[in-house]
């Protein structure tokens, strides 16, 4: 004869047992959901960073370029000839140009910064299986009635059974169980 509190492997286990594995479901459900949202918000972060750090680079090789610019305007048309200014043209637009390709790059980067994509998708999955969810209807315990024992069920499911209604909440979380 088997034990009838131990229904791990029956077909038919008692209320609590189902409440309780439900509970446990939807908990990692949303810890999943959680992990989920952190992870693709962990890497659209790192992006960002990368992306920030990039353009920081760009404009301060860009604010290098603004003196070196501004000695070779000076000397150049100090000089009109090709000389020392000159070289610190061509030094200058260097640093303008690859800051400007710093700048691209940098603008790359937060071009593929998206919202978690997935996290929204699995949330709105979840949402959809569980508004279709419905309570079985059943009737209404009145205050200081009982209903009778279900088979199979604990003492303290009795003890909840026979208690009071205090409020219309509790009444309705006893019905739906």
């Amino acid at each position: 004869m088997s034990d009838p509190g131990n229904n791990a492997g029956g077909a038919e286990r008692s209320l609590g047992q189902l409440v309780a594995a439900a509970t446990a479901e939807m908990s990692a459900l949303v810890h999943d959901e959680i992990a989920l949202a952190k992870a693709e918000v962990r890497q659209d972060v790192k992006r960002g960073v990368v992306g920030s750090i990039v353009l920081i680079i760009a404009g301060v090789l860009v604010l290098f370029a603004i003196p070196v610019l501004s000695f070779a305007a000076a000397y150049g048309i100090h000089n009109l000839g090709l000389g020392l200014a000159w070289s610190f043209l061509i030094v200058g637009s260097a640093f303008v140009i690859l800051g400007g390709l710093l700048a691209l790059f940098a603008v790359a980067k937060f071009k593929k910064v998206k919202p978690p994509q997935k996290s929204i998708a699995s949330a709105k999955q979840t949402a959809a299986v569980l508004q279709g969810v419905k309570p079985h209807p059943r009737p209404e315990v009145a205050a200081g009635a009982s209903r009778p024992a279900a088979v199979g069920s604990t003492s303290a499911d009795r003890a909840v059974e026979r208690a009071p209604v205090q409020d219309k909440a509790s009444a309705v979380a006893r019905s739906s169980t």
